[in-house]
């Protein structure tokens, strides 16, 4: 055999590897469009296979991984993005996928030191300055916190979320306008992004603008009726005002939306008690002590509470 045909053989199997790898990667892909993940996974495993460029592999890798974490397999998330920091050990979003493994997991010290592994290498992960900003944040870091955030915002100035995020912080340490500036920027960006709606009704009532906080509490109802903490608010509002009835209105709303937040019926058997409808009132408080896990201590403190606690009839209402 000649030289020549020697080369073409290898030539042609070379291509037929190719082609086989690019068809598994077809086929991996039409699966994830479709969101069948266990297929997508099997192809994109066959297409790793047959060997290819270094960025290929790396490429196919992070499919796999992304697979794994969303089918729940962590360990094996974790094990390939090893396997890309083994072929490349400068790979940012490798360190950034073990990083939220690790944040997941609540072990905050080494996912922190894998976000600024991916930052190291890749100066503008916006992402991986989001996620460190929220750590600082959890941990009550409020100006690493703050450092951070401004980051994400100068590296992507569309960032909703960041800042909803700043201006809660601002609003946490009592910094009203900045606050302010921040989440109405917030909502210029996303006008229906329930957080930031919520948050500017707290802001609002910080400022004693009481129709206005009202007014941003239900834009933020109607952006997302599953976050309980808006009714919550408004009932809040209602009951300084003494308006138990408009208050027992806007807790049944939440109720029916949100029948797992105990606190929204402990709210509104206060309300009823001091209408005095105590059978009403006991009916959601057995509901609330099976919901909330701080329960015995508020009816114990609770001055709304009195009538209960001065009752033997309810006295299995007090104990933990």
């Amino acid at each position: 055999m000649t030289i020549k045909i020697e080369v073409q053989i290898l030539m042609r199997q070379r291509c037929n590897k190719v082609d086989r790898r690019n068809n598994y990667m077809i086929l991996a892909e039409n699966f994830f469009d479709e969101d069948n993940k266990e297929k997508a996974l099997k192809f994109f495993k066959k297409a790793l296979e047959f060997e290819g460029e270094k960025y290929e592999t790396i490429d196919i890798l992070f499919n796999i991984a992304v697979l794994y974490d969303e089918l729940g397999l962590k360990e094996k998330a974790f094990e390939t993005y090893n396997s890309i920091i083994r072929i490349n050990p400068n790979e940012a979003g490798a360190y950034y996928g073990r990083a939220i493994i690790f944040d997941e997991k609540g072990e905050k010290d080494i996912a922190l030191k894998n976000y600024f592994k991916a930052i190291e290498f890749e100066p503008e992960y916006d992402r991986a300055y989001f996620y460190v900003a929220n750590i600082y944040d959890e941990r009550g870091d409020k100006e690493k916190a703050i450092k951070f955030y401004k980051k994400v915002i100068e590296l992507t100035p569309d960032d909703y979320v960041a800042y909803n995020n700043l201006g809660s912080i601002y609003e946490e340490i009592k910094e009203y306008d900045k606050a302010f500036r921040m989440i109405k920027e917030s909502i210029r960006i996303e006008g229906n992004y329930y957080k930031s709606l919520f948050n500017m009704g707290v802001i609002q009532k910080h400022l004693g603008k009481i129709k206005k906080a009202i007014e941003y509490y239900r834009l933020s109802i109607e952006a997302y009726s599953g976050y309980p903490y808006s009714y919550l608010n408004i009932s809040a509002i209602y009951i300084e005002e003494k308006k138990y009835n408009s208050a027992i209105n806007i807790l049944t709303e939440g109720i029916e939306k949100n029948p797992e937040a105990g606190f929204l019926y402990y709210n509104r058997a206060c309300c009823n008690i001091n209408l005095g409808n105590i059978d009403t009132a006991i009916d959601d408080l057995i509901i609330a002590k099976k919901l909330y896990p701080d329960f015995g201590y508020m009816v114990r403190t609770d001055k709304d509470l009195e009538v209960i606690r001065e009752n033997e009839r309810y006295s299995f209402l007090l104990e933990d």
